[in-house]
């Protein structure tokens, strides 16, 4: 009887290392083909994207065969799993950052985001100022100071004076 209940033992221990073992390896489901994805999801991507080829042309709405190929590569590219920012970078590798819709906030391309606002701001401030000194100049012959006048007329009177006399020697 001793010999049955070690087989036993021995059989249940194994049964038990052997369930133990097959639970810990786990085994990924079978899933079924993912599904291609829609010409939304890819013109997402590709509004975002310049055609390399064409100048100034969004790739979703080119209408040549290169853009329709790259279309198709974004859209296996997407069947792949890769985010949108992998497949931006793919093409900003092969076609460099012109290809981007929006510039990168790295680099040289921080101008892009600084100039126009600063050019904007420095030109309302000379607007401004010059509005305020136009202002000012009108305001100064309208309550003009009563020395200032009396030395105009005098000069003109000097002038008048000096024309007359040489009128007269011409005579």
């Amino acid at each position: 009887m001793d010999k049955k209940r070690l087989r036993i033992s021995i059989f249940v221990l194994l049964f038990l290392g052997l369930s133990f073992l097959f639970s810990a390896v786990q085994v990924p489901p079978a899933l079924a083909q993912e599904a291609t994805p829609s010409d939304d999801e890819v013109n997402a991507i590709a509004r975002q994207l310049y055609c390399p080829v064409c100048e100034n042309t969004p790739l979703d709405v080119c209408p040549t065969e290169a853009c329709r190929q790259w279309r198709d590569l974004i859209r296996q590219m997407l069947a792949e799993g890769r985010t949108e920012d992998e497949i931006k970078q793919y093409f900003v590798d092969n076609y460099g950052a012109r290809v981007l819709a929006e510039p990168p906030r790295s680099g040289f391309f921080w101008l892009v985001y600084i100039v126009p606002p600063a050019a904007i701001l420095a030109a309302a401030f000379f607007f401004i100022r010059a509005f305020r000194t136009w202002k000012q100049m009108a305001r100064e012959p309208a309550g003009g100071s009563a020395a200032s006048d009396g030395e105009a007329s005098q000069t003109r009177d000097d002038y008048a004076a000096r024309l007359e006399a040489e009128l007269e020697k011409r005579k």
